[in-house]
C-alpha cells in the first residue's frame, strides 16, 4: 500500500491556528511546480518494485492549482511510477475554491477523493480561524462535489475552540450528517508557537474551553457519528465502510510513503532497517537545490527503540491495534520484556481489550490514549 504525498505550499490567507509549511505569495508558483517535477524524476528509484495505491495533494492549499499544473504533476507521477489502475487519488480543497467547473476538471484528471477543509458551519468561528470562506459556501462545497457524482468526500471540523458552545458543536454535527458525507476528520483545536492563535493565547485576548469541556465535545462527537453510522477507525477519524482514508492509513499501518515538496516527510521500511527523511522546508531554498542538484532533504536511520514507539503510537490510536505477535516477532528481548510488563498493568482496567492477539482501545481508553501510550514506550 505504498503512497505518495505531494505538498503545494501555498495559501490565499494564514489560518489564525496553523503552522504547516506555505506561503501567502504565489510569486514563486511556477518555479516551485517545475522543481517538484523534477523531484518526482529524482525519487523514482524510492519504491522498488511497489505499486502506488494512493496519491495525495496536501498543503497549504492544492485547489489553487490549475487544471494545467494538476496534470502536469501527475504526468510526472505516471510516467515514473507504478500506480495502481484504481489509485486513491485526494485533493485537499478550501470551499471556496470548489466550482462545478473545477470538480468536473478534477474528475477528468483522475482525482476520485475529496477533503474539504470546512472547520465549522458558522460564519463567526470561520472569521476567528480567518478561513478564506463562508459558511454558506462550505454547504455549497460539498453538494455541488455530491451532485458531479463525487461521492468519496471527507470534511475537517475543528472543535474545543474559543467559540464554540456546545450546542454549536452538535449543530456543526448534524449538519456534516444530513449531508450524507461518508468520512469525517475532527481535530481539537491546538495552540501551536508562532501562530496568531498562540498570541492571542499568550497576551489573554482569547482561551481555550476547559479540559471537562473538550471531553464533553468528544463525547458527543463519538454518539453522534457512531449514531450516523461512521467507524471510529482512528482517534480523530470517522468513516462509512469502505471510505476509510487509505493513504492516511498507509501512516498508521507503516507502510511505505514518498514525500514531494518543500516539508514532505518519507518513510521506508524494507524489512531489515527503517529510514527517514524530511525536504527542506522553505520555497526558494527547495528550488535552488532542487535545480542546483544539491541536498534538499534530511534523513535518518529509525533505531530499534524508536521504531517501537512510533509502532505504538501510530498503532494504538487505530481499529487495527497493536498486533502482539508482531512486537513479539521483531523487537529485542529488552522491548518485549518492557512491554509485557507495562501492557500487564493495563489488562484488568477498561481501558483496553485484548483480543486475537491484538490490543486496541476502549471507549474509555480513546480519552487517555495519550497517557497509555506514554506508559509503553521505551525510554
Amino acid at each position: 500500500m505504498a503512497g505518495i504525498y505531494i505538498h503545494i505550499p501555498f495559501c490565499k490567507k494564514k489560518c489564525s491556528y496553523c503552522d504547516f509549511h506555505f506561503s501567502t505569495s504565489f510569486k514563486h508558483k511556477s518555479a516551485l511546480l517545475a522543481a517538484l517535477q523534477k523531484e518526482i524524476l529524482l525519487q523514482k528509484g524510492h519504491f522498488k518494485t511497489e505499486t502506488i495505491n494512493t496519491i495525495y495533494f496536501g498543503g497549504g492549499t492544492p485547489s489553487v492549482l490549475t487544471e494545467k499544473e494538476l496534470n502536469l504533476l501527475l504526468e510526472a507521477v505516471y510516467r515514473n511510477y507504478q500506480v495502481n489502475e484504481k489509485v486513491e487519488l485526494t485533493m485537499e480543497c478550501n470551499p471556496d475554491d470548489i466550482t462545478s467547473k473545477k470538480i468536473n476538471e478534477y474528475k477528468k484528471s483522475g482525482v476520485n477523493r475529496l477533503s474539504i477543509g470546512i472547520q465549522s458551519f458558522f460564519d463567526d468561528d470561520l472569521q476567528f480561524f480567518n478561513r478564506a470562506h463562508y459558511a454558506s459556501e462550505a454547504e455549497q462545497s460539498i453538494l455541488k462535489t455530491q451532485d458531479a457524482g463525487i461521492d468519496n468526500i471527507t470534511i475537517d471540523l475543528i472543535y474545543n475552540s474559543p467559540l464554540l458552545t456546545l450546542k454549536k458543536w452538535e449543530q456543526n454535527l448534524d449538519k456534516f450528517i444530513s449531508l450524507n458525507v461518508p468520512h469525517l476528520s475532527a481535530y481539537t483545536l491546538t495552540v501551536e508557537p508562532k501562530t496568531a492563535l498562540h498570541h492571542l493565547v499568550k497576551t489573554k485576548q482569547t482561551s481555550l474551553p476547559t479540559d471537562d469541556q473538550a471531553i464533553e465535545q468528544f463525547k458527543l462527537l463519538m454518539d453522534k457519528t457512531k449514531q450516523a453510522g461512521l467507524i471510529h477507525y482512528e482517534v480523530s477519524n470517522f468513516g462509512k465502510e469502505g471510505y476509510f482514508s487509505q493513504h492516511n492509513s498507509n501512516y498508521w499501518k507503516g507502510e511505505n510513503y514518498l514525500g514531494i515538496g518543500p516539508s514532505a516527510h518519507s518513510f521506508m521500511n524494507n524489512n531489515t532497517s527503517q529510514k527517514r527523511s524530511w525536504n527542506v522546508a522553505n520555497n526558494t531554498k527547495y528550488i535552488d537545490a532542487i535545480n542546483q542538484n544539491t541536498p534538499y532533504f534530511e534523513e535518518e536511520l529509525i533505531d530499534e527503540t524508536t521504531a517501537f514507539n512510533e509502532y505504538i503510537l501510530t498503532r494504538l490510536r487505530t481499529i487495527w491495534g497493536l498486533d502482539l505477535e508482531y512486537i513479539k516477532n521483531t523487537f529485542n528481548p529488552v522491548l518485549l520484556h518492557h512491554f509485557e510488563k507495562e501492557l500487564e498493568a493495563y489488562k484488568n482496567s477498561e481501558l483496553i481489550t485484548i483480543s486475537k492477539n491484538k490490543v486496541t482501545l476502549t471507549t474509555k481508553g480513546i480519552f487517555v490514549v495519550d497517557k497509555i501510550t506514554s506508559d509503553l514506550f521505551y525510554v
